[in-house]
């Protein structure tokens, strides 16, 4: 007869399924709050911050720090200069990870990883949402277009960063012209990206 899996045990699996949990996670799949506390002192579980913990033996990439990010806050995406350098439109790495919100929700102020809280209207949180599979979790990121349309839309961003990932995202073929454009038009930059667009596409 097999006996039940042990509370470690049961923990082990989970990390393996994802790196990065909740400790509500842990606790509904069994782990209880000592076992917790055991696998952080005997080096097998990391706490990231207050009711986070990660898989120890996991490198810590730029990537899993957004789906970090994510689980940190749920509402939030991906957004302006990390969604940049997610999508490898710029060498820039950011030092913060930017998370947009909507104005209405509630914005956390975690120690680690280090976030920057951007607020969006409504209308502009409800565009360009696409999600991808990070370290287990399901991350919101703005799309190429959507952020090229954001970065030109504030003044958080240096104009000379958004016009080189307008042209990286040309270069590479991220996306389209049009999409941009329409991107662009949605999202409340068009003024200020047109004459960028054109002179980057007037070759062909």
């Amino acid at each position: 007869m097999t006996s039940p899996p042990t509370q470690r045990e049961r923990l082990r699996a989970l990390l393996d399924a994802h790196p990065i949990v909740r400790a509500y996670e842990l606790r509904r799949a069994g782990v209880s709050a000592p076992t917790i506390s055991r696998a952080v002192h005997d080096g097998e579980l990391t706490r990231i911050s207050r009711g986070l913990y990660r898989r120890a033996d996991g490198e810590v990439e730029t990537e899993q720090q957004l789906a970090e990010a994510t689980k940190l806050v749920p509402k939030g995406v991906i957004a302006m200069s990390s969604a940049l350098a997610f999508h490898g439109l710029t060498d820039q790495m950011p030092r913060e990870i930017w998370v947009a919100i909507s104005v209405k929700d509630w914005a956390p102020s975690p120690p680690y990883p280090p976030i920057r809280i951007i607020e969006f209207s409504e209308k502009y949180m409800q565009q360009g949402i696409e999600y991808h599979r990070i370290s287990g979790v399901n991350v919101p990121v703005f799309s190429v277009p959507k952020t090229l349309a954001d970065v030109f839309r504030s003044k958080l961003v240096d104009r000379s960063v958004a016009i080189e990932s307008l042209r990286a995202a040309l270069e590479q073929r991220k996306a389209t012209p049009a999409a941009i454009a329409e991107a662009a038009m949605a999202g409340g930059a068009w003024k200020k990206m047109r004459a960028y667009l054109e002179a980057l596409t007037s070759n062909g």
